[in-house]
């Protein structure tokens, strides 16, 4: 079993070296036969410059470059696409969630998952620091909208830590569509859409003073890519992408 572990980063270069350090760590710790990919965002800073690197000592490292700032979404779809484990799994790189949290979900997928969805809110207790109230507020809204467009009945889909098998990452992301802060959102329901078995999973989780997230503004824009996601599956574009797509093998 080969594990892919994928952060995408933008202007990362403050916080990327101890995020790669733990990561690094935690996988000779577990004597896993894995990968790390970074996917660098088009990042203003030396972030790339920093990995590089890295990569240069770790041989189980890869950098993988986007065409330009396109987006989280667009960074782990990159990555997935690039991956070549068994099970594949996106990290913020802030490791909200520790990197030690991977095992749950491993484990999740282990027992028949084919997607594991880390999640904030099935036990609060494990929130170390949580978000503000607002955020949290944002957070519920979006979820009712979720729920109410999509009919996507989880606690949590915005939880920046998931994993995917194989199989279900080659069924998914060729289809991925939105590039930014709903991808997640669009992933989950691409995957339910497919019969593909979700996993909502517990997980330790950390609110990050340092998030880029406006609540306004990003919130209309995520508000109106849950729209077209909807819209997308109305139309048939899905379908279409389906049919017009090589899945790249991971």
């Amino acid at each position: 079993m080969q594990y892919s572990i994928i952060i995408p980063a933008y202007n990362e270069s403050r916080r990327i070296v101890p995020t790669l350090n733990k990561v690094l760590v935690y996988l000779a710790e577990q004597g896993w036969d894995a990968e790390l990919i970074v996917v660098n965002d088009g990042s203003r800073d030396d972030t790339a410059e920093i990995v590089r690197r890295f990569v240069e000592k770790n041989p189980m490292m890869r950098l993988v470059e986007n065409p330009g700032n396109r987006g989280k979404g667009y960074s782990v779809r990159n990555g997935m696409l690039n991956a070549r484990g068994d099970v594949v799994l996106f990290s913020d790189a802030d490791l909200s969630s520790p990197i030690q949290e991977a095992a749950k979900l491993f484990e999740a997928i282990a027992n028949g998952a084919d997607v594991a969805i880390g999640s904030r809110w099935m036990n609060a207790e494990l929130q170390i620091e949580r978000q503000p109230l607002y955020r949290q507020l944002c957070g519920r809204l979006f979820n009712v909208t979720l729920r109410v467009v999509l009919g996507l009945k989880y606690k949590d889909t915005q939880c920046g830590f998931k994993a995917f098998t194989a199989r279900a990452a080659r069924a998914i992301f060729p289809l991925q569509t939105i590039e930014r802060w709903s991808f997640d959102a669009e992933l989950i329901f691409l995957a339910q859409k497919q019969g593909l078995k979700v996993v909502e999973v517990p997980v330790e989780w950390a609110h990050d003073e340092k998030t880029t997230i406006r609540p306004l503004r990003d919130g209309t824009r995520m508000f109106f890519e849950v729209l077209k996601i909807r819209w997308n599956a109305t139309t048939g574009k899905y379908s279409q992408r389906r049919a017009g797509s090589r899945a790249p093998s991971l």
